[in-house]
C-alpha cells in the first residue's frame, strides 16, 4: 500500500502585526518571516513526521528549490513535483499577537496541473492506495474520478471550501476531514451536532472527523461518534494546525490504531503546532508527540 498526496506546495511570507488589518486600514508588521507551507506541502510533512512515507505530487515555479529541499529534509519523496517556468503558488500570512491569522493565497502553478500529468502520476498507484486531497490546486474532480476508477482510497481535506467543489463527487470520498466552518459551508448547520446529521443524511457511506476548535474534534460515520477534547497549550500561531491534525490522524489510520487512539495523537500533535511559529517547522515529530503524553502522565503521577 503507498500513499500519495497530491497537493500545494507554497512559499508563506508571515508578518506578525498587533492585530488583522481592517478594510481601509494600514498598519505596521513587527517582524517578516519566510516559511515552506501551502496545505498540500505541510500534510505531506506532518504525515512523514507521524512515520509514514509520502509521495507528494504537484507543480513548483522557477523559485521552488526551497520546496523539494524541505520535502527531502524530511523524507517526503519528491519523484512527483514538478518544476514548471511559472510562478510558484505563495501566500501572505498576518499573524496578530493572540496567535489568529488571516490569509491571502496565489495559486501559482498550484493552479496549473494538467489532465496529463494528473493521468502520469496517477499511473503508478492501484487498488487500496491511499490519495490525500486538498483543495488549493486546480484539476480536484477529475484527480478524484481518476483516483476512483483505480479503486484508490481518497481523503479529503475540503478547504478552502468554494465553487470548485460543487464539480466533486462526494460519494466517491472515503474520509473527509474539515474543521467547523467548512462544515457549517458542507452541511448548511451551523451547529456541529446538526452538522453531523446533515453530513450523515448526504453521505450515508462515507467517514468524517470534525475539528470544532476549543471544543476539540469528533469522528463520525452512519454508525460510530467518537469525541475528542482538546489539550490545553499556548497559541503562538494556528497556521498549520489542521494541516498536522490531518497527517497524524491519517498516519494513525494507516498504522492500525484505534479511532480514539488516533484522534488523541492527532489532536495532541495539533496542540504541539500551535505553540510554534510558522507552518512546516511548527509540525512535531512523532517522538515529540508520545513524549508530550510522558511528561503529562508524569506529571499527573507527581499531583498524586
Amino acid at each position: 500500500m503507498k500513499v500519495l498526496n497530491y497537493g500545494s506546495l507554497n512559499i508563506d511570507y508571515v508578518y506578525s502585526v498587533d492585530h488583522i488589518a481592517q478594510i481601509g486600514e494600514t498598519i505596521l508588521s513587527d517582524s517578516l518571516k519566510t516559511f515552506c507551507g501551502g496545505k498540500g506541502l505541510n500534510q505531506s510533512i506532518a504525515l512523514a513526521k507521524a512515520g509514514v512515507a509520502v509521495n507528494h505530487a504537484g507543480l513548483i515555479g522557477e523559485d521552488g528549490d526551497i520546496l523539494l529541499d524541505i520535502c527531502k529534509e524530511y523524507g517526503v519523496d519528491t519523484t512527483y513535483i514538478k518544476k514548471v517556468p511559472a510562478q510558484g503558488g505563495h501566500t501572505i500570512i498576518q499573524v496578530d499577537k493572540e496567535g489568529r491569522n488571516n490569509i491571502i493565497l496565489y495559486g501559482g502553478t498550484n493552479q496549473m496541473q494538467s489532465r496529463e500529468y494528473i493521468d502520469k502520476v496517477l499511473s503508478d498507484f492501484t487498488a487500496g492506495d491511499y490519495l490525500l486531497l486538498q483543495n488549493e490546486i486546480n484539476q480536484l474532480d477529475y484527480i478524484i474520478d481518476k483516483a476512483y476508477e483505480k479503486e484508490m482510497r481518497i481523503v479529503l481535506n475540503p478547504s478552502p471550501f468554494d465553487d470548485k467543489l460543487d464539480k466533486c463527487d462526494f460519494s466517491k470520498i472515503y474520509l473527509f476531514l474539515l474543521n467547523e466552518v467548512e462544515g457549517a459551508q458542507f452541511t448548511g448547520e451551523s451547529q456541529p451536532d446538526s452538522m453531523i446529521q446533515m453530513f450523515r443524511e448526504k453521505l450515508p457511506d462515507s467517514k468524517a472527523v470534525l475539528t470544532l476548535g476549543s471544543e476539540g474534534a469528533v469522528y463520525f460515520d452512519s454508525k460510530v461518534e467518537i469525541r475528542q477534547p482538546i489539550f490545553k497549550t499556548e497559541v503562538i500561531d494556528t497556521t498549520a494546525a489542521g494541516d498536522t491534525f490531518t497527517g497524524f490522524f491519517l498516519a494513525g489510520l494507516l498504522k492500525g490504531f484505534d479511532i480514539s487512539e488516533t484522534l488523541e495523537i492527532a489532536s495532541k500533535a495539533a496542540s504541539i503546532a500551535v505553540s510554534r511559529a510558522g507552518a512546516v517547522n511548527s509540525i512535531p515529530m512523532l517522538n515529540e508527540v508520545m513524549e508530550s503524553f510522558e511528561k503529562n502522565e508524569k506529571g499527573r503521577e507527581r499531583e498524586k
